[in-house]
């Protein structure tokens, strides 16, 4: 009897064994990711609407005092641009990166402030200078303002940046830290920036509120700028 009890059980584990090994089975591996989808325009998407200039400007910037006049504003519709060099901003507020001791020119102030009314934060937020009213140009009267979009573009590359401060009513060709920096440009405020290559394209009567969100500043400029290449 204990014999045929004995077998029994033998058979009955042996009949478990498949599932219980089939059980122990690895899980499948779970599905790749997609790959990430870009949500505004390529670079080269851009720089075709802006291959040619329709100029706007009352005579044509400077990209550094001892430079001469060569950089024009230009109408393309639903936007305004400039091609020119990039110097570093630093003005804002005090950071490790930007300060009084790592630029010589640093201002504690912008032209357009934080939402709580702190200056921007040129270490951290891209934002892009442009040049105070002028007989040249006035920036205002071709619908552009402070927290307004612009598409920056160097190498290949697009980031996007809000209106944050103004700078001398001659020069144009300057952006902050942070926009260099997104860019691959050195945005060292003392020997950073880039001599020439880069594009600026700021959508008029377009704001990002509050200024200070990047995050904003990159679905707002994707939004218009797909509007704009279309």
């Amino acid at each position: 009897m204990r014999k045929f009890v004995l077998a029994a059980a033998m058979l009955f584990a042996g009949a478990l064994m498949p599932t219980a090994f089939v059980s122990a089975s690895p899980a499948a591996p779970p599905p790749a990711p997609a790959p990430a989808i870009q949500a505004g325009p390529s670079a080269a998407q851009l720089l075709a609407k802006v291959s040619s200039c329709k100029q706007i400007s009352n005579g044509k910037y400077r990209t550094d005092e001892e430079t001469g006049k060569s950089v024009p504003v230009c109408d393309a519709g639903g936007a305004v641009f400039w091609k020119a060099d990039m110097d570093i901003d630093c003005d804002g507020q005090r950071t490790s990166q930007c300060n009084e001791n790592t630029d010589c020119c640093f201002l504690p102030d912008t032209a357009f402030p934080q939402s709580d009314g702190k200056p921007l934060n040129a270490a951290k937020l891209p934002y892009i200078v442009v040049p105070s009213a002028s007989g040249i140009w006035n920036y205002g009267k071709s619908g552009l303002k402070g927290g307004g979009s612009c598409a920056v573009i160097y190498n290949g590359k697009v980031v996007y940046t809000v209106i944050g401060d103004t700078g001398p009513d001659q020069i144009i060709g300057e952006a902050s830290y942070a926009t260099a920096s997104a860019l691959g440009i050195n945005p060292d405020p003392k020997n950073g920036g880039t001599d020439s290559g880069v594009t600026y394209i700021c959508f008029k009567n377009s704001v990002v509120s509050p200024i200070e969100n990047h995050d904003k500043a990159t679905s707002t400029g994707e939004a218009l700028a797909t509007k704009f290449v279309g």
